[in-house]
């Protein structure tokens, strides 16, 4: 057996070491019910250490029976087991509620309390103490004691050890280190009882020692009582994103469902693996991309700094963001997260907008294409069949002066007249060919935007040209007139695409013109430039039907249309992009549904 000087020595280091830490704990604790009931546990202990250094140092000294200091110890033994069952739960459920079953827990040791300190009346817990184990004898009630106690202690292991393994892995150290100090005091006391070999009364505080220092460890080292384990557990196996937790040897030492989902590794076991083993052993990645992510975690962990990438795994084909975290505690590198989160559908969805997107351009650009098709359509009709007469007038001419020819009754005057007639007719076919030179320059311009963008400056006056030849056949089919107010600005400047403008433009109008199909005002849409400071504001105004008030909300947010399965919903929605990012300019709108709808575009002035 160990001796009396050996077990106070003990017995003091234990006490100052569950005061440090009992010190500590109260002064975390705010509210935190498994903080609570550890504190509990520990005060339970700090009774029985101060009971048994009592016994030793007074007993022999002022001849006091040991038996009285012992049933001082018992206040701390009886209620040891009810706090480390509350614990259990606790760490197994994150919180349990406080009913009336939660106090039935106290029953038994406040009758145990009694029975010991009236012992000498009746015996029925000691019938000889000693503080030999071996040599003491116990009532009749000490069974009941003994039997409640460790149904309690076995319980609160046992929620213990299923919260450890609920909850396996990086968080699960803390919850094995308080599993193995509590069982070394209940197995050496469970021995005792039995009496399975020699042992004093001092040595089951003393076994506690043990216990602080694994308990210690847990608290100082992995913050045993700043997480709530099962409930993170659940938390981070129901997140949709993978996570990995590496040591400081790049070893993996937690990781949630998803992770094991993802990468369909259920029948390989790769805890404390390093995460070369693990990337090898499933072909994820070559040796130089693999050299390259541990460069970064070892950049991370000397930086401290988070890093965020991309990567492509071919092998299951999927995208990830990966992001890589340091885990730090109060400046302690405790290793490294690894965040993966699953980017593929978003990828997916990106390259189908891409391709939905390139099929909308071509759509709006097989669109303009008809629009410039149906001005040339028109606007090269009128002068060739001018010219076509103009043609035919000059044959008369020409056969009428052929036959004069001789003839004595034809004067020179009659030859004037007929050159002059004729020199009419030339100079309208000249400009004719000049309007259609006018119509084939503009269209070829507008029709070179629909390939490649070109950045120049231009005039006003030079944009107005090219929407009246353009708009000119769809403005008269439906008998809409176009006003244009250009407030003596035609020489302002502009620097951009002015085909690109164009398009923008006479998209407006169109929608204009066709705003009137449904409403019953006068058909005419007013064009107007004004000049605010070093800007140009182009409003174009109709009086049709309006906007509806959901298509508002939208309208620059979205490809929408209110043109059925003839609109792309491309126009404004890139009218208004355009506008934005190569013009640098803004476009707002203000419509009213049966009154009509104002555009606005502002555009910075060339110096």
């Amino acid at each position: 057996m160990i001796s009396e000087t050996v077990s106070l020595v003990l017995l003091i280091i234990s006490l100052l070491t569950n005061l440090v830490i009992t010190f500590v704990i109260m002064k975390r604790t705010h509210g935190n019910q498994l903080q609570k009931y550890f504190l509990g546990t520990l005060i339970c202990i700090s009774i029985c250490l101060v009971g048994q250094i009592c016994q030793i140092l007074f007993s022999k000294k002022y001849n006091i029976q040991p038996v009285y200091f012992d049933y001082f110890v018992y206040i701390g033994t009886v209620f040891l087991p009810v706090f480390i069952l509350l614990t259990g739960l606790t760490l197994y459920k994150t919180k349990i509620d406080i009913t009336n079953k939660i106090y039935l827990l106290f029953v038994v040791p406040i009758i145990t309390l009694l029975v010991i300190w009236t012992n000498d009346l009746h015996h029925l817990f000691y019938i000889n103490y000693s503080t030999s184990i071996a040599d003491t004898d116990f009532g009749i009630y000490s069974v009941v004691h003994n039997f409640y106690s460790y149904l309690l202690l076995g319980t609160g292991i046992y929620y213990m050890i299923k919260a450890a393994i609920n909850n396996s892995g990086f968080f699960s150290k803390q919850s094995m280190l308080i599993i193995l100090g509590i069982s070394f005091p209940i197995l050496i006391n469970l021995l005792g009882t039995l009496k399975i070999f020699p042992m004093t009364i001092y040595l089951t505080p003393i076994s506690f020692t043990l216990a602080l220092l694994f308990i210690s460890i847990s608290i100082f080292k992995f913050n045993f009582l700043g997480v709530a384990p099962i409930a993170l557990s659940v938390i981070v196996n129901k997140i949709s994103d993978s996570y990995v937790v590496l040591n400081d040897n790049y070893e993996i030492i937690d990781y949630n469902e998803t992770f094991i989902n993802t990468f369909k590794i259920h029948s390989y076991n790769i805890r404390n693996k390093t995460l070369t083993e693990f990337v090898n052993h499933q072909k994820l990645d070559s040796e130089e991309n693999l050299a390259k992510m541990s460069e970064l975690i070892t950049e991370v962990e000397k930086t401290r700094k988070t890093k965020i990438f991309e990567k492509y795994i071919p092998k299951i084909r999927k995208y990830f963001s990966i992001e890589i975290y340091p885990l730090v505690n109060k400046n302690s590198y405790l290793g490294t997260l690894l965040l993966l989160k699953n980017i593929t559908q978003h990828k997916e969805d990106i390259l189908t907008i891409k391709e939905n997107q390139n099929q909308l351009l071509e759509q709006e650009r097989l669109a303009s294409l008809g629009q410039l098709i149906g001005g040339i359509s028109h606007n090269l009709k009128t002068p060739i069949m001018s010219i076509a007469g103009a043609s035919e007038g000059l044959t008369d001419l020409i056969n009428e002066y052929d036959s004069s020819i001789g003839d004595p009754d034809v004067t020179p005057e009659d030859h004037h007249a007929i050159a002059n007639d004729m020199r009419d007719w030339v100079d309208k076919i000249h400009s004719y060919t000049t309007y259609m030179s006018d119509v084939i320059t503009a269209v070829k311009g507008q029709a070179v935007t629909l390939s490649e963008q070109d950045q120049d400056e231009f005039t006003i006056d030079e944009l107005l040209k090219r929407i009246n030849i353009l708009m000119k056949h769809e403005l008269t089919n439906s008998h809409v007139a176009l006003n244009v107010k250009l407030n003596n600005l035609e020489e302002i400047k502009i620097h951009g695409s002015i085909s690109s403008l164009v398009q923008i433009i006479n998209n407006l109008i169109s929608n204009s013109i066709q705003s009137y199909k449904t409403a019953a005002t006068k058909n005419t849409i007013e064009l107007e430039t004004k000049k605010s400071g070093n800007q140009l504001i182009l409003t174009i105004e109709d009086h049709g039907c309006g906007i509806p008030q959901d298509v508002q909300k939208k309208l620059f947010k979205e490809m929408i249309t209110t043109k059925g399965k003839n609109g792309t919903g491309l126009g404004l929605f890139m009218s208004y992009s355009t506008i934005k990012g190569k013009f640098n300019g803004d476009m707002t709108f203000d419509s009213t549904v049966g009154k009509g709808t104002k555009f606005t575009i502002t555009l910075p002035i060339s110096k």
